[in-house]
């Protein structure tokens, strides 16, 4: 079998990175988890933090085994998969080496590819230039819209009203750079619509991955 084949199927996938830490955003902020962050994005944020994430061609891929043998290293049994974009790979494989080993998986993502692998916790993040594809809507427990301008507010609400509003939880969170700006029109905006909760990216305060 050749690599690309080994790729289509799972089997391998281009890793960026690995690292244990906590997660820092979301309703998950505050928890230890083993991030797995794959390499290649067709969305393309101008205000990603992770822009060498975005070039796969670069990175050499890894064996699932491999990195299912190191997130089980460490004492929180739970993964993170993130990226780039995750979504643009098979990821049955991965999720079910992971589950056959007790390891809770989460999911972040744009949506905008076609939904694969098998997650206890998926948090979507919308974006404009690459929409979340609708039938990956259903799949989200958490949608966490990142604001960069006062326009922001009215493309997170139509979102809100594509998630399942009983099962999903709704996260407004402030660009990094311009987080002094925003963040009190996100605390006034959740102020009157209370549907909504914060999110702040808390790693980059306490300095950590």
């Amino acid at each position: 079998m050749t690599q690309e084949e080994r790729i289509e199927k799972g089997e391998l996938l281009p890793v960026m990175e690995e690292f244990y830490s906590l997660q820092g955003e979301g309703f998950n902020t505050g928890r230890a988890a083993y991030f797995i962050r794959i390499g290649g994005c067709d969305v393309g944020c101008y205000f990603c933090d992770v822009k060498e994430a975005w070039d796969a061609s670069v990175l050499a891929p890894s064996s699932i085994d491999d990195v299912v043998k190191r997130a089980m290293q460490y004492p929180a049994k739970s993964v993170i998969v993130t990226g780039g974009e995750p979504l643009l790979y098979n990821l049955d494989t991965l999720c079910k080496k992971l589950k056959d080993n007790s390891i809770e998986t989460i999911l972040e993502t744009s949506g905008s590819s076609k939904m694969s692998g098998y997650w206890d916790w998926v948090c979507i993040s919308a974006k404009r230039n690459i929409p979340p594809l609708e039938e990956n809507l259903k799949y989200a427990n958490e949608l966490k819209m990142i604001i960069c301008e006062d326009k922001d507010f009215c493309f997170a609400e139509e979102y809100a009203e594509k998630v399942n509003i009983n099962s999903c939880l709704l996260y407004l969170q402030p660009e990094w750079s311009v987080s002094e700006i925003m963040m009190p029109k996100i605390v006034e905006y959740i102020k009157q619509n209370p549907k909504w909760r914060i999110s702040l990216q808390s790693h980059k305060y306490m300095q950590i991955p």
